[in-house]
């Protein structure tokens, strides 16, 4: 009787269970992914010897809002060219009738995973001004994510940030001359076979107006919000110092219009306190101003009391 190893008992399984793709460019190698209505595979892109990710559809779809809804996702993507949001490279429809699009296969690690890492308070808010920064560009280009959290941001392994998986966004407003046919400016067709009453997001991330299904009312806050709940991750919560722990208070503000105006706002603050400058969320004192300019000059300060310290022995030791 032949053995056959788990290798390639895997491969048979891969083999059986994937979708036919011999029909395209793309040669499929592992499952990597799955979630919602859609999975992901690595594959290599024959064409240019490189490999990509592919997302289609895993779920029955008979009336076409699914597919029409990772097409939305597609274009999206396509729209959002930044460093900080992965790429689109292409997108297709099998010979089963379900739609894909191939994007950048980003290697590295989820931001959940990176924060079990050793790494400092300042690197981890350094990584969150980069995240802030790429939702900063969406919102500039009218789209709002909607399900920011930490399983949705990869950190690539030379610091890249990536905010992944935008299947829920909401359009704000389009681009001059560059709207789809069908999708207004309100974004009321923005997912297809979604009520707008729906509650969109994920507990623990969504802010309250989410919660309560205020989709129509939306703004930049909204991520805001949730960018704020991710940075109480970075930091571990409890015990983080008191101007940082201003800083997730206010940008998660139960009403939207306490809390910082932009992502913008949110990481200039963040900016603030690495240069160890006042804070918006953080009112100035005489105290809190002697601390930071002691933090700052630490060196001279500890020179200084060194130098008295040691006169002071002199001047003891030198009398008769």
């Amino acid at each position: 009787m032949n053995w056959i190893s788990d290798a390639a008992l895997a491969r048979l399984r891969l083999a059986a269970e994937s979708p036919d793709f011999s029909a395209t460019r793309y040669r499929l190698l592992d499952r990597i992914g799955s979630g919602g209505m859609g999975v992901v595979y690595l594959a290599e892109d024959q064409a240019l010897g490189r490999h990509v990710a592919l997302k289609l559809l895993d779920l029955a779809d008979e009336r076409g809002d699914l597919a029409a809804r990772l097409l939305r996702e597609a274009r999206i993507l396509a729209r959002l060219e930044h460093p900080g949001i992965v790429p689109v490279h292409d997108a297709g429809t099998l010979p089963d009738g379900r739609v894909f699009y191939a994007m950048k296969y980003v290697e590295g690690s989820r931001l959940d995973e990176y924060v079990r890492g050793a790494a400092s308070v300042a690197d981890r808010l350094r990584i969150f001004q980069k995240l802030c920064e790429a939702v900063a560009f969406a919102h500039s280009r009218g789209v709002l994510h909607r399900d920011l959290k930490p399983e949705n941001v990869m950190i690539g392994p030379f610091g890249e940030v990536l905010v992944m998986d935008w299947g829920v966004a909401k359009i704000l407003r389009d681009p001059p001359a560059a709207a789809p046919a069908g999708t207004g400016a309100s974004g009321a067709a923005d997912r297809p076979g979604t009520r707008e009453a729906a509650v969109i997001g994920t507990p623990g991330y969504m802010s309250p107006e989410q919660a309560r299904g205020e989709s129509a009312g939306l703004d930049e806050r909204t991520d805001v919000y949730s960018l704020g709940m991710i940075l109480r991750i970075l930091l571990g919560g409890s015990g983080m110092p008191a101007p940082l722990a201003a800083v997730c208070a206010q940008a998660t503000q139960a009403e939207p219009g306490a809390r910082y105006a932009s992502a913008n706002h949110l990481a200039a603050d963040v900016a603030r306190f690495l240069d160890g400058l006042p804070l918006e969320a953080y009112p100035d004192t005489f105290f809190r101003r002697s601390v930071r300019l002691f933090q700052r000059n630490q060196v001279v300060v500890w020179l200084v009391v060194a130098y008295l310290f040691t006169r002071i022995l002199l001047i003891l030791f030198s009398r008769p």
